[in-house]
C-alpha cells in the first residue's frame, strides 16, 4: 500500500490537480480499497474537526500581516534603508536582498511571500547596476526561505498543530538557526564576490547621516517583530492573539507611511483569502488522507518497514533526511509536510528524538525543497519577477546557499543546542 499511495500521489500531482483535491481523492481511494472502517460517513465531521482549531486562525492573520506590509509600500522603504547600511560589503546590493528577506521573514511567516516581495523590489536595481543575474536572483530565492524558519512561521504553526507541539517553543527554536543561516548567506556572498568580483555589483558607501536617517524606516519593522514575538514569550498573548495585534500594528505602520490606500487594502485581503484557502484545503485534505491511511494500517506498515531495516536511530534519521530531500524535488513543500509529519514524527519521537528539534531540522529540509528544481516554488517566484532570461540562472545562483543549508543540517545534528537552547532557557 505504501508504494501504491506514493505512485498515485505523484501521478495525480503530475496531472496538475490541486494538491488539496489530490489528498481527498487518495483518502477516498484508501478508504474504499484498504480500510474496512466507513470513513466516508464521517467525512464531514473529520473536515470540521481538522479545521475548527483556534491555533489555525493564526495562519490567515499572519498572512494578512505580511500582505499589508507588502501592499502598503513598507518593503520598498525597508529595502532602501538596508541598502544604505550593507552595500559597502563585497557583493553590494545582494546583502540588502538577504537582509530584507530576513526582516520580512520576521513578520510575514511565508517563504513565497517573502521571496516575491524582495524580488519585486530588487530586480529593477540588478538590471540598472549590472549585477550578475545568477547570484543576485539566487540570493533572493534563498533569502526568501528564511520566511518559514524565523518566527513567526506559518509552517512551524502547521507543524505544531499536526504534532501537538508547543508553537512558542518552536518559534524560539527557529530563531538562532534562522539568524545563523542569514549570517551564513552573507558570509558566503562576501567570499564569492571577493573571489570573483564580477559576480557582485559596485560596492556603495553612504554617509552616516544617510544611514542614521534611514533608521526611521527600519525601527517600525523591528518594533513590530518585538511586539508580536515578545507578547508570545512573555505570556501576554497566544500566537493567534499576537498575530491579530501584529495586523493592527502593520496597518498603522503602512497608514503612517502613506501607502495604505483602499486599493492596497483590497489587494491585501484578496491575497490573504487566496493563500489561506490554499493552505486550509491542503491541511484538511491531508488530515483526511492521514486518517484513512492510519485506519488502513499504513502507520504500522511504515513502522515495521523502518524497524525491520535494522538501522540504528541515527541511521533512521539519515534515511528520513534522504527521503525528504528526494521528495522535496517533486512535492510542494506544505503538502510534503502535512502528508508526512503525522507518520514520520511519531516514529522519530519513538526513537528518542526531540519533537521541537526535529521540527527545526525538518524546516531546513523544507527550505531546501523551496529552492531545488523541478518544483522549487521560490525559483519560479523569482523567475517570474525577473521577466527575462532562463530559469537556469536562478537554479545556478542558489547552489551556494543550498550548500549552506546542508551545513546547517549537519550543525543541527552535531549541536542540537542550536535549536534547543532558547526553548530550554524560557
Amino acid at each position: 500500500m505504501i508504494w501504491t499511495v506514493g505512485i498515485a500521489l505523484l501521478g495525480l500531482m503530475a496531472l496538475s490537480i490541486p494538491v488539496g483535491i489530490v489528498m481527498f481523492l487518495l483518502g477516498i481511494g484508501v478508504a474504499e480499497f484498504y480500510s474496512s472502517f466507513p470513513l466516508l460517513r464521517g467525512l464531514g465531521q473529520m473536515v470540521w474537526s481538522s479545521s475548527a482549531s483556534s491555533t489555525l486562525i493564526a495562519i490567515p492573520l499572519f498572512v494578512l500581516l505580511g500582505e499589508v506590509l507588502v501592499r502598503g509600500g513598507v518593503a520598498e522603504r525597508t529595502y532602501a534603508a538596508l541598502d544604505k547600511w550593507l552595500s559597502w560589503l563585497p557583493g553590494g546590493l545582494i546583502h540588502a536582498n538577504i537582509a530584507t528577506a530576513t526582516m520580512f521573514s520576521a513578520t510575514s511567516g511565508s517563504s513565497v511571500a517573502t521571496a516575491a516581495t524582495v524580488a519585486t523590489v530588487a530586480m529593477p536595481q540588478a538590471e540598472r547596476l549590472n549585477y550578475d543575474p545568477r547570484l543576485f536572483s539566487g540570493a533572493i530565492a534563498a533569502g526568501g526561505t528564511l520566511g518559514i524558519m524565523i518566527p513567526p512561521s506559518i509552517n512551524l504553526i502547521v507543524y505544531g498543530f499536526l504534532t501537538e507541539t508547543s508553537i512558542p517553543q518552536l518559534f524560539l527554536a527557529g530563531l538562532i538557526p534562522g539568524l545563523a543561516m542569514a549570517l551564513a548567506f552573507v558570509i558566503v556572498t562576501v567570499l564569492l564576490c571577493m573571489a570573483r568580483p564580477n559576480l557582485g555589483g559596485p560596492s556603495r558607501r553612504f554617509t552616516w547621516t544617510d544611514r542614521l536617517s534611514s533608521l526611521a524606516q527600519l525601527l517600525p519593522i523591528l518594533f513590530l517583530f518585538a511586539v508580536v514575538i515578545g507578547s508570545i514569550y512573555a505570556g501576554w498573548a497566544t500566537p493567534t492573539e499576537s498575530a491579530a495585534i501584529g495586523v493592527v500594528m502593520a496597518v498603522l505602520i503602512a497608514m503612517f507611511g502613506g501607502g495604505l490606500s483602499l486599493a492596497a487594502i483590497s489587494e491585501a485581503l484578496q491575497g490573504t483569502i487566496r493563500i489561506s484557502a490554499m493552505i486550509m484545503l491542503v491541511i484538511v485534505g491531508a488530515y483526511f488522507l492521514n486518517f484513512a491511511m492510519t485506519s488502513a494500517g499504513l502507520g504500522r506498515q511504515l513502522s515495521a518497514l523502518i524497524q525491520g531495516s535494522g538501522l540504528t536511530p541515527f541511521g533512521t534519521l539519515l534515511l528520513v533526511i534522504a527521503l525528504y530531500i528526494v521528495l522535496g524535488f517533486f512535492i510542494e513543500t506544505l503538502s510534503l509536510m502535512v502528508a508526512t509529519i503525522p507518520i514520520v514524527v511519531p516514529i522519530m519521537a519513538g526513537l528518542g528524538y526531540d519533537k521541537v528539534w526535529f521540527g527545526i531540522l525538518l524546516i531546513v529540509l523544507i527550505e531546501m525543497a523551496l529552492i531545488t528544481p523541478p518544483v522549487g516554488l521560490n525559483l519560479f517566484v523569482v523567475q517570474g519577477a525577473r521577466k527575462r532570461g532562463p530559469i537556469s540562472d536562478v537554479i545556478t545562483g542558489v547552489i551556494p546557499y543550498v550548500l549552506v543549508m546542508v551545513l546547517m543540517i549537519a550543525a543541527l545534528i552535531a549541536l542540537p543546542g542550536l535549536a534547543l537552547w532558547l526553548p530550554s532557557a524560557f
